[in-house]
């Protein structure tokens, strides 16, 4: 018989930042993970382009604590038209010159669970989302993954591992104000920010499942 139960994943991390987009310089995070940074930590775990992962709601594992830190960061993106040009002339890139300091509100010591399911993008062929949670739950608990997923940050890396049952949510009930959900890409290719009134109801955010495209 299919399973239709929706997936579970607890994920934790010493660092977490899930940045507010209306912070231009300095990065200012969340108090709680968003929608679409729990979907990037199912993709490293798992994904295909038949199906795209739907986040149904996130638990706060542990008390919202926060921390402020100061990074270096490069003002300029890798270019591949310089790279090619110091290869034929020379030169290069030289991070001393390009540094600066900014300031990051983060989050430290950090854990959520993370209830998602499987929506088909297609409806072909002998394909059904019960056969994909299972290879996700597999690939979790041999603690596989495409590439290491992270908390917000890429720096931020995040452990995850199968809940054993014991995880409780923070007993805290408030409202987070406009958190962005995702971006939403139109026929343009330009990806447009789509954001949700947030609220934590006893340490769970739930998402708004009418937000994501009934396609």
């Amino acid at each position: 018989m299919p399973d239709y139960t929706p997936v579970r994943v607890k994920v934790w991390g010493e660092y977490a930042c899930f940045t507010r987009p209306e912070m231009k310089v300095e990065r200012v995070t969340y108090d709680v993970m968003t929608p679409s940074a729990a979907r990037g930590i199912l993709e490293a775990i798992f994904w295909k382009p038949e199906f795209e992962w739907r986040v149904q709601c996130i638990h706060v594992l542990r008390p919202i604590r926060r921390i402020s830190l100061l990074r270096n960061e490069v003002n300029t993106k890798a270019s591949e038209r310089a790279a090619k040009g110091w290869a034929e002339s020379g030169g290069g890139y030289f991070t001393d010159l390009d540094r600066t300091q900014r300031h990051t509100l983060a989050l430290r010591d950090v854990a959520y669970l993370i209830e998602a399911d499987v929506h088909l993008r297609t409806r072909t062929g002998d394909a059904h989302p019960a056969k994909y949670r299972d290879q996700f739950r597999r690939r979790v608990a041999r603690g596989q993954c495409f590439h290491h997923p992270y908390l917000g940050c890429r720096e931020f890396s995040a452990g995850f591992a199968e809940p054993d049952g014991t995880e409780q949510p923070i007993d805290r009930t408030e409202d987070l104000g406009r958190m962005l959900f995702d971006l939403r890409y139109g026929d343009d290719g330009r990806g447009h920010p789509l954001f949700f009134r947030a609220r934590l109801e006893r340490g769970v955010l739930h998402v708004p499942q009418e937000l994501y495209d009934p396609r």
